[in-house]
């Protein structure tokens, strides 16, 4: 390696493609460490890996032609070129660092007291264009009021067309026996953890409405944003 112009091409190339190996291991966890099966079972689950699937793979070839033909410490028969280098180090930042979940989180959130009348929401769904809200009662977050909710419940006691809305209240339209599937989590928690929780969530075959991202991840805490299923297929995971 010259000081003056740093590391090989090569070596850089080397060097990240571990980094993102040693990340692939630590989230997809899995009883086999190699990169292709890694990043075959890892796109199968996260979006963010699905999406670098293709380049992964063809870096793994390139990095066999690299490191196998190695005659020595420090001597490699070929180079990488420099765009190549470029993108396996933005990836492997990418994979090693992930996002908190707050960074795709829709903010700001707008949310209910669960005796709030009715008009408030509609008001707030005018306003912000927004189609979930969560809804609290005693201080505790006891689900989402969406947006078809309100649509099907205006279907349902419409008289002549119309829908008086003068004394309704939230409570009036949230159906209190039904199970809510939202999850609260921690602000620290990163991408990957989110879609894990949605992954899980189908496995068991229910469908989360969304995840709340609060402070420490308590029920009572004031909402700092929301993440539908939406919000992750959304995510621009491009590194260029």
């Amino acid at each position: 390696m010259n000081k003056k112009q740093g590391p090989l091409l090569s070596e850089r190339f080397e060097v990240a493609f571990n980094q993102v190996h040693d990340a692939l291991k630590d989230i997809v966890q899995i009883n086999d460490e190699r990169f292709v099966v890694l990043v075959k079972a890892g796109a199968k689950k996260y979006q963010m890996i699905d999406t670098f699937k293709k380049d992964l793979e063809q870096y793994a070839r390139l990095r066999n032609a690299i490191v196998h033909e190695k005659m020595e410490v420090g001597f490699y028969i070929a180079e990488p070129n420099a765009k190549v280098v470029h993108h396996i180090e933005k990836i492997a930042h990418v994979l090693s660092r992930p996002n908190y979940a707050l960074s795709i989180a829709s903010r700001k959130v707008i949310y209910f007291d669960h005796q709030d009348s009715i008009l408030k929401v509609i008001e707030a769904i005018k306003e912000y264009n927004y189609s979930k809200f969560p809804i609290y009662r005693n201080r505790k977050c006891i689900g989402l009021l969406t947006a078809g909710e309100i649509m099907r419940w205006m279907a349902q006691i419409m008289e002549n067309g119309t829908v008086n809305f003068s004394n309704i209240r939230i409570a009036d339209i949230m159906d209190s026996e039904k199970e809510q599937l939202i999850e609260v989590v921690a602000k620290d928690i990163n991408i990957f953890e989110i879609e894990n929780i949605f992954e899980k969530a189908h496995k068991k075959k229910r469908k989360i409405e969304g995840v709340i991202i609060t402070e420490n991840g308590k029920m009572n805490e004031v909402p700092l944003g929301i993440i539908t299923a939406w919000d992750l297929i959304e995510i621009d995971y491009t590194v260029e």
